[in-house]
């Protein structure tokens, strides 16, 4: 009797009620989830939260007017055109070329198969500022590939397009790898069931393969357009770093920082992630669409 009276008290009271109302944490399998999760956000602090915060402390320096001056001026506005522009282009170029390299390496073999593959990792290893060097003397007036492209009219080292060429050498990567591991997991019997009920190979690849891709190619391409606006090394070199026409903001911010006006890049930096920001929220929001509907054409 006593028993169940003060098991009665325990349950009405606030404590006991609380305890009835949140839910109950599994015990995890793997010990040390305090110590981990602590590791972490104290990780993330130093690495992640510390340095962004500094942007917002250095830029707040110059007041309002100072800051919209140094983020709106007409050489950094046609800075950002370029980066964007052509870190979108390049994305594009990447996320086409990116799923015919991830189609011929999953679905066929052929000799020399594997060290395509591992071709695919080069611009991971090689160092961005060699990236860059081998590109310029590749694609110069008189280079190699340069002179006869310079003999047909296309210039491209010194230009836009000689940009667009660096950050699709060095975005590829990205592409691949993300569709890679999606495209293995794709049952190939349900493109053959397909075809045997009367479906077109584009109707197979338009209904079948492009849906379970889609969440991970625009991944992929989310990936490579923000490797490309914030590249530095292999695109330096290739640019010409010609102010209003091929100077790059990442370029601009490094120049403030030669002259010590430390305000200024912490103000270009912010705005840059600011607009990297909102464009790959927009792009997460699309990747969530798709795989809202994926799911919803799944049942």
């Amino acid at each position: 009797m006593n028993g169940g009276k003060q098991h009665g008290s325990e349950s009405s009271s606030p404590l006991g009620l609380l305890k009835g109302v949140l839910p109950r944490r599994r015990a995890s399998v793997l010990p040390g989830f305090r110590l981990a999760m602590g590791f972490t956000l104290v990780y993330l602090l130093l690495v992640v939260l510390v340095p962004l915060s500094t942007l917002f402390w250095k830029s707040s320096s110059l007041g309002w007017a100072g800051f919209w001056q140094a983020v709106s001026s007409p050489r950094v506005v046609a800075s950002y055109e370029l980066t964007f522009g052509t870190a979108l282009v390049a994305a594009i170029l990447n996320a086409v070329f990116g799923l015919v390299v991830t189609w011929v390496l999953v679905r066929y073999r052929f000799p020399g198969r594997r060290l395509v593959d591992a071709l695919v990792d080069f611009p991971f290893a090689l160092p961005t500022a060699v990236a860059g060097i081998t590109l310029t003397a590749l694609y110069a007036p008189n280079g190699w590939l340069g002179a006869p492209l310079e003999r047909l009219g296309v210039k491209v080292a010194f230009t836009p397009l000689g940009i667009t060429l660096a950050l699709t050498f060095i975005g590829l990567p990205f592409v691949v790898r993300t569709l890679q591991p999606v495209l293995e997991s794709l049952d190939p019997e349900v493109e053959e069931a397909a075809a045997s009920l009367g479906a077109s190979r584009l109707q197979v690849i338009a209904r079948i393969v492009l849906p379970a891709l889609f969440p991970a190619w625009l991944t992929g391409f989310a990936l490579a357009f923000a490797r490309g606006l914030g590249e530095y090394g292999s695109v330096v070199f290739i640019a010409g770093n010609m102010p209003m026409k091929t100077e790059i903001t990442p370029l601009l911010i490094v120049i403030k920082l030669e002259q010590f006006d430390y305000p200024a890049a912490a103000a270009l930096g912010l705005a840059m992630l600011v607009m990297s920001f909102v464009m790959l929220f927009a792009i997460n929001l699309v990747q969530a669409w798709g795989r809202r509907r994926h799911v919803a054409a799944g049942r």
